[in-house]
């Protein structure tokens, strides 16, 4: 029994060391596979392909190494990761840099009592996605006539990614819109993978219906759908407010877009959960073009409709589509549109 014992001793040992060698060598691949991404996006365009090449040499001489001179290997990969941490922590979120157009004023509110003054409401109005008038407006609105809350959907190609959207409608017959957006530069298009990279700062827009919903219907012919939203008034209330604090934090402290954590829907999932903090995370939240299926078993659009109808009278882009020109563009989009 002991001979077996003594033997067994070994085979384990070297199975695990074949097993940590492994595990080290995904861990160097990873790493040269994560920094050449980060590299790529926020290097210096000069120094771009010599930086990445650097990581991918660090990785092999690792991998290789590993076998014969394991500390080596180790100590290398671990002052390669603590050098890449250094350099990834200090690329800082900016507001001040040469913006696209329609991003370039991200919203901000004064609040006094129920009277909300909105700084820098966009109101393009758009003949194409490169032709449009700009216009970045100062509205004020009373919240004690806020009347109605709304989720848009827009879905551009994949039926699983879509983009968020919140609309608040005032008795006056006014909607503001307010979406979390990618914080493009001038030249810039969006990246999914960028957007794990500190590629894009996030920025929180404040539009009119007339423009940017109808952007997405009318100009990029998207699919969109609006959902009215079945919350209490102090839950509405609660949730514009959430949004202007949002806003104003963005303009204090500026903040990275992130593909997964840090998008149009999670940020109204974060807003929501401020409201009410039991709210469960779900897929479908990362998913955004399932999102409505969320809301309709958390009962917060009719349910009084099998899912399928309810999302059959929620597409408003053919209605969208037909109004005729010079006509009230949020009342015709919502013409048959019953909230249940």
């Amino acid at each position: 029994m002991a001979i077996i014992s003594t033997a067994a001793k070994p085979r384990k040992w070297q199975i695990l060391v074949l097993i940590a060698r492994f595990v080290f060598r995904l861990a160097a691949i990873a790493f040269a596979g994560w920094f050449a991404l980060g590299a790529f996006y926020q290097a210096p365009s000069t120094w771009t392909w010599p930086i990445i090449a650097t990581g991918f040499l660090v990785g092999l001489i690792a991998i290789v190494t590993i076998r014969r001179r394991p500390l080596f290997a180790g100590v290398l990969l671990l002052a390669a990761m603590l050098a890449v941490s250094y350099w990834w922590s200090g690329i800082k979120a900016s507001n001040n840099r040469a913006w696209a157009a329609d991003v370039a004023h991200g919203v901000t509110a004064t609040i006094t009592g129920d009277q909300i003054i909105l700084h820098n409401v966009r109101t393009f109005q758009w003949r194409t996605t490169e032709d449009f008038d700009p216009f970045w407006q100062t509205e004020q609105y009373d919240l004690a006539t806020l009347r109605s809350v709304d989720l848009l959907n827009s879905v551009w190609s994949n039926p699983a990614i879509a983009h968020t959207l919140v609309s608040f409608g005032f008795a006056d017959g006014r909607h503001v819109v307010f979406s979390a957006e990618i914080r493009k530069e001038r030249g810039e298009a969006f990246s999914e993978i960028g957007g794990f990279f500190k590629e894009f700062e996030l920025v929180l827009i404040a539009a009119e219906e007339s423009d940017i919903v109808r952007l997405r219907t009318n100009i990029r012919r998207e699919s969109v759908s609006l959902y009215p939203l079945r919350v209490s008034p102090q839950i509405a209330r609660a949730l514009f407010l959430s949004y202007l604090e949002k806003a104003n934090a963005l303009a204090a402290q500026p903040e990275f877009y992130q593909t997964i954590t840090a998008n149009c829907t999670t940020i109204v999932f974060k807003l929501a959960r401020l409201i009410d903090s039991g709210m469960p995370l779900d897929w479908r939240i990362i998913a955004s073009g399932y999102l409505p299926d969320y809301l309709y078993d958390r009962g917060l659009i009719r349910t009084d409709l099998p899912l399928d109808e309810v999302r059959e009278q929620a597409a408003i882009s053919s209605r969208a589509l037909a109004a005729p020109a010079g006509s009230d563009y949020s009342r015709a989009m919502r013409s048959t549109l019953d909230g249940g």
